[in-house]
C-alpha cells in the first residue's frame, strides 16, 4: 500500500493524504491582512493535491511580527481574508491549517529581499520581547525582558488568536515554538537565563509553552487537531538537545497536543547544521516513539523519499517547504511517480495522462 496517499484521521479531521504544505512566511501582508497573493499561494497547493495546507507563521500581535509583511490574526478584521482562503482550500478537498506565532527577539526586521536586518525604531521598527535582555545578533537592539504581566499578555494573545482561527474556518492549529522565536527562546537555556518560575530548570523553561497550549485549548475545538512545531535541537553545546525534545513530547501529549512538527535550529545564529537529504527526520522518529503523531521536515524532495520515511514509521506526516514552493503540484506528480491513482481537479483532467 502507498502510505503517502493513505488517509490519516486526527481526531475528527481526516487528511486525504500525508502531504502537508509547511507554514512558510510570504512577507506579503500589510498590517497583517492576507490578500490575493496568499489566496493563490495556498489555493494552488490545494488544487495541487496536498492533504493539509498550513498558512504561514501568523502573528498573534503587531509586536510579534518578524517583519512588517507578516500575516496577522491579532484583530477581528483579519478573519474575513482568511475565511476566503479556507473556503477555497476546503472546496478543493484539502484541509486548512494555520500556524500562530510570536517572533520574540527576532522581530522588527526588514523582509528578506530588503536585507532582513532589524529595523531601527526611528525607521518604523518596534520594541521586541524576550526572556532576557539579550539580542539574537550582536548589534541588534536589546529586547525588553518580559515581566509576568508581559507573559500573561502573550498567553492571552495566543488564546485570542486561536479563537479567531476558529472563526476563520481553520481545522488545524499549530503553535510555533521553533526557529528561535519567542516560545523557543524560553525553552532553550542559551536564550533563557531567567531565575524566576520561567527559567532555570527544564520544568520552568517549558512552563510558558504549556501555558500557551492550555490557553489555546480553551478556545480551540476539542475535536480539531492541535499541533506544536519545535526546534528539536539548537545544534549547539549547552543548548536545547534532542533528548529535551523527547522529554517535552511527553508533556505536550499529556497537555492534549496531537502532533509535534519536528524542525530544528534558528535560535543560535552561527550554529553548524549538518544539512543533507532528510537531515531532520531522525528527530520525528525519536519523538514518535513517545506515542504522539509526528511530522517530518528537512530537505524532503521526492515522492519516494517521503514514502520511505512513512513506510519506516519515522513520521506520520511529511511537511514540504522549498520543494512545494518549486512545484505546487508536487502531490499530483508524486502520485504518478508512485503509481497511485488519485483525483485531479476536473479542470486539469486533460493533463492527468502523461501518454496524451
Amino acid at each position: 500500500m502507498i502510505k503517502l496517499f493513505s488517509p490519516l484521521a486526527i481526531k475528527n479531521v481526516i487528511l486525504k493524504n500525508r502531504i502537508v504544505v509547511s507554514p512558510m512566511c510570504q512577507y506579503s501582508s500589510t498590517d497583517g491582512f492576507v490578500n490575493d497573493w496568499h489566496l493563490v499561494h495556498l489555493g494552488s497547493r490545494a488544487v495541487g493535491g496536498a492533504g493539509l495546507i498550513m498558512a504561514e507563521a501568523t502573528s498573534v500581535s503587531p509586536e510579534g511580527r518578524i517583519t512588517p509583511g507578516d500575516a496577522g490574526i491579532w484583530k477581528d478584521e483579519h478573519i474575513e481574508g482568511f475565511k476566503r482562503i479556507t473556503d477555497f482550500i476546503h472546496a478543493h478537498g484539502a484541509v486548512a491549517g494555520i500556524q500562530i506565532a510570536h517572533a520574540g527577539r527576532k522581530g522588527s526586521c526588514a523582509v528578506p529581499w530588503n536585507g532582513g536586518k532589524q529595523i531601527p525604531l526611528h525607521e518604523g521598527g518596534w520594541p521586541t520581547l524576550a526572556p532576557v535582555a539579550v539580542p539574537f545578533l550582536p548589534g541588534d537592539r536589546i529586547p525588553i525582558p518580559m515581566n509576568e504581566s508581559d507573559i500573561r499578555g502573550v498567553i492571552s494573545r495566543f488564546k485570542a488568536a486561536a479563537g479567531r482561527a476558529v472563526l476563520a474556518g481553520f481545522k488545524v492549529l499549530e503553535i510555533h515554538s521553533a526557529h528561535g522565536y519567542l516560545l523557543q527562546e524560553f525553552l532553550s537555556p542559551i536564550s533563557n537565563q531567567r531565575t524566576d518560575q520561567y527559567g532555570g530548570s527544564f520544568e520552568n523553561r517549558t512552563r510558558l509553552l504549556i501555558q500557551v497550549v492550555e490557553a489555546v485549548k480553551s478556545e480551540w475545538p476539542a475535536e480539531n487537531p492541535l499541533f506544536v512545531r519545535v526546534s528539536s535541537t539548537d545544534w549547539t553545546e549547552g543548548g536545547w538537545m534532542p533528548e529535551d525534545t523527547v522529554k517535552l513530547a511527553y508533556l505536550l501529549k499529556a497537555a492534549g497536543v496531537d502532533l509535534i512538527d519536528c524542525s530544528g535550529g534558528g535560535n543560535v545564529p552561527h550554529a553548524v547544521i549538518p544539512t543533507g537529504p532528510g537531515f531532520m527526520v531522525h528527530f520525528s522518529e525519536a519523538v514518535r516513539k513517545t506515542g504522539i503523531f509526528t511530522g517530518a521536515v528537512g530537505l524532503i524532495t521526492s515522492a519516494r523519499q517521503a514514502e520511505a520515511i512513512l513506510q519506516e514509521n519515522r513520521a506520520d506526516l511529511i511537511f514540504l517547504a522549498r520543494e512545494i514552493l518549486r512545484n505546487p503540484y508536487f502531490s499530483l506528480m508524486a502520485a504518478q511517480d508512485l503509481g497511485e491513482d488519485i483525483s485531479w481537479p476536473n479542470q486539469y483532467l486533460r493533463a492527468k495522462s502523461v501518454k496524451t
